[in-house]
């Protein structure tokens, strides 16, 4: 069963087109990575299945049911967790959830229940009366979802989860998603972390420019990419005006760097390791380690859309 169908879906702001007669299937039981860099048109899309904009054209279905004819069946069975944080610093984490819960018309007992039961599920079960202004950056993450999980819906779109928050609150969040779809929801994941779609998403879609470019799973995605090499550098001490002399070199695609190791995406045919090594000696860099990498998802969204992710 298809738990959402995007049907060339498109979303015009003047001339400017920010979703470009995209169609898309999520089945059921999915975790369903969707992955674009900024301005891609990912923030779109979700904001059209949300209801939250309408589209230009196209038409959105959520359980078989088109989302403009049957608003309150859509709402009922979708959750949202937005990225940017949707709760109140005032008022504590149970009147949060229950203030979002009731906005689905759940009332007395039922309500409590429900309110429980979600801020159980997110370890927040002893900060009920707590206020989100004296929480950590995970807890309010945590008491993020739990606003969106409590209703029950079938679908939950989680929009940059883990954004800004420490890896124990990370791996907090990824097994709670893991736990929602085993309990029988159906995930649509967005990231700027390529390691998390790796770990958790059973299959994805890579959005450019408005449309969908790519859609498989990892094995599949990444079996098409036989052009490209990865060559990461490990360095004692370095600096980002590495970066652009690493991207000068011929061959060079594209250049990250996280914390202390380059990552240096370069064509296949193009032998230019003695190139780069040359150019970090010449501006002194202390090099630790060097290893070539098998592709990976972040050598295939580079390959199709000429940026890493977090760019």
């Amino acid at each position: 069963m298809n738990v959402l169908e995007i049907r060339e879906l498109t979303k015009k702001f003047g001339e400017f087109i920010a979703v470009d007669n995209m169609s898309l299937t999520v089945r059921e039981g999915e975790i369903f990575g969707f992955l674009g860099a900024n301005g891609a048109g990912k923030s779109t899309t979700i904001n059209l299945i949300a209801s939250l904009l309408r589209p230009s054209s196209g038409d959105i279905r959520i359980l078989d049911r088109d989302i403009a004819k049957h608003s309150r069946f859509t709402k009922m069975n979708l959750g949202i967790v937005p990225q940017d944080l949707a709760i109140y610093k005032d008022m504590t984490a149970y009147e949060n959830v229950s203030f979002f819960t009731g906005l689905y018309g759940l009332r007395g007992a039922e309500l409590r229940e429900r309110t429980e039961e979600a801020l159980k599920f997110v370890g927040l079960e002893d900060k009920m009366k707590g206020y989100p202004k004296n929480f950590s950056g995970g807890m309010k993450r945590r008491l993020n979802i739990a606003c969106a999980i409590a209703h029950r819906p079938k679908l939950i779109i989680m929009d940059e989860p883990t954004v800004g928050i420490d890896p124990h609150s990370r791996n907090y969040i990824l097994n709670s998603v893991r736990k929602l779809n085993e309990m029988g929801c159906t995930i649509i994941y967005t990231s700027h972390y390529m390691e998390e779609v790796e770990e958790i998403c059973s299959r994805l879609a890579i959005i450019d420019h408005g449309k969908i470019i790519a859609e498989g799973t990892k094995e599949q995605l990444v079996a098409t990419i036989t052009d490209v090499k990865e060559i990461r550098i490990e360095l004692k001490k370095g600096s980002d005006n590495l970066l652009g002399i690493l991207r000068g070199i011929p061959g060079v695609r594209n250049v990250d760097m996280k914390e202390q190791t380059i990552r240096i995406f370069c064509d296949l045919e193009v032998d230019n390791l003695g190139l780069i090594l040359k150019a970090l000696i010449d501006q002194d860099a202390d090099i630790r380690s060097v290893e070539e990498q098998e592709p990976n998802l972040e050598t295939v969204f580079l390959t199709l859309t000429g940026r890493t992710l977090r760019d």
